[in-house]
């Protein structure tokens, strides 16, 4: 998909939603909890701001299982795409971020996870209001806050824009700047109200995996189950970076037991991985015969209006370190990553089950402007091309 088309809608699309996530025969079957059925000292009571959405079921069927009891405060519009039947032993306090904080004002908890701060003065005002009412608030931001990407090795301590530039003219450059300062500016509202020593900050780069609604990875589950010849955008060793959501949210339901204040880079894999083969091990998620042609030359891509297929995004200007951040820091303080292949195939088996309905699968897939649509019109144009790189 054009960048200005897609890259732009969804930047939109979470600035507005906060998006920037039964299984016959799949592992995710295994996930779902049972109650209580592992002891970890203390249960906890936990409010999630937010929660309907990609990351949110998966921290509350976690939490679940290990015997703490949650509550959500959202706006109710949201209906969860995973784990619906898990929201009948969840506490739904009804509400608004910008306009009605009511529901939070009498609640006690032990932690709060604030999943929905989309802007600023949300979390100014939330943190100020529960900064007497919870011990633990952690904030989830996003790597983002990196952005423009320029250095290798980010870790947690670089450097963070804390206003737009001016004078900036593209649309999605200015979005990347929006977001990026929205959330790095709310990670410091966040430690403002509650103190170093009761925040926790965690930030995900591209989060794959079941429920994610805004289908910037999907391309990879669907086209890969189909095998035969299957395009990869970019030189073979171009970094790539991408984090399955249950591991995150696991892990953010084990930093508020362990009461792990501090700021995370929450990336994967564990181990650097190129875009060649990232494509080979997602690929190992089915049984089918596949081939990999390695579309390597920028210009031709660029041409053909592709410059980002999650989790590969062209590096080059303001993007070139954005697969280039540092997890050392969150790996040291638990978090662990499953197997690119179950996650591949956890979200096929999500993408084609009853959670969704044909209509969305549609949306997507009979969409003539993805890569999916137009892999093979490309493919063939690589193929006269190519002799001439």
């Amino acid at each position: 998909m054009h960048k200005t088309n897609s890259r732009r809608a969804f930047l939109e699309k979470g600035l507005k939603l906060g998006l920037i996530l039964p299984f016959a025969g799949s592992q995710l079957l295994a996930c779902k909890p049972k109650a209580a059925e592992e002891e970890n000292g203390k249960k906890l009571k936990i409010l999630i701001l937010g929660g309907t959405s990609f990351l949110g079921p998966h921290q509350i069927a976690y939490a679940l299982q290990r015997g703490h009891t949650v509550a959500t405060f959202t706006r109710g519009h949201t209906e969860p795409v995973i784990y619906k039947d898990l929201f009948e032993q969840v506490t739904q306090l009804t509400g608004d971020r910008a306009t009605d904080l009511s529901a939070l004002e009498n609640g006690e908890w032990d932690a709060v996870i604030d999943n929905s701060g989309q802007r600023v003065e949300w979390t100014q005002k939330s943190a100020a209001l529960l900064k007497d009412k919870a011990d633990i608030y952690l904030y989830t931001s996003s790597t983002g806050v990196f952005y423009p990407y320029l250095d290798s090795n980010i870790r947690e301590d670089h450097p963070l824009v804390l206003t737009e530039p001016e004078g900036i003219d593209d649309e999605v450059i200015q979005l990347e700047y929006r977001y990026g300062v929205m959330k790095a500016n709310s990670e410091i509202a966040a430690r403002e109200a509650f103190g170093d020593h009761r925040t926790i900050v965690v930030r995900p780069t591209y989060m794959i995996g079941p429920a994610d609604k805004s289908n910037r990875f999907i391309h990879w589950p669907v086209r890969l189950a189909k095998g035969g010849e299957v395009l990869v955008p970019g030189k073979p060793a171009d970094p790539v970076q991408y984090v399955d959501v249950r591991d995150v949210a696991e892990w953010m339901i084990r930093l508020i037991e362990e009461k792990k204040a501090g700021t995370y880079n929450a990336v994967g894999p564990q181990q650097a991985q190129g875009v060649a083969e990232f494509a080979a091990e997602a690929a190992k998620a089915f049984d089918v015969q596949t081939s990999f042609i390695q579309v390597d030359d920028y210009d031709f891509l660029k041409s053909h209006q592709v410059t980002d297929l999650v989790p590969w995004i062209m590096p080059e200007g303001n993007n070139a370190g954005s697969a280039l951040i540092s997890n050392e820091k969150a790996i040291q303080a638990g978090l662990t990553f499953r197997s690119l292949r179950d996650s591949v195939k956890d979200t096929h088996d999500w993408w084609y089950s009853d959670n969704l309905t044909d209509e969305q699968r549609n949306k997507f897939e009979q969409n003539p402007e993805t890569v999916l649509a137009r892999e093979t019109e490309i493919l063939t144009a690589w193929a006269a091309y190519s002799p001439m790189k």
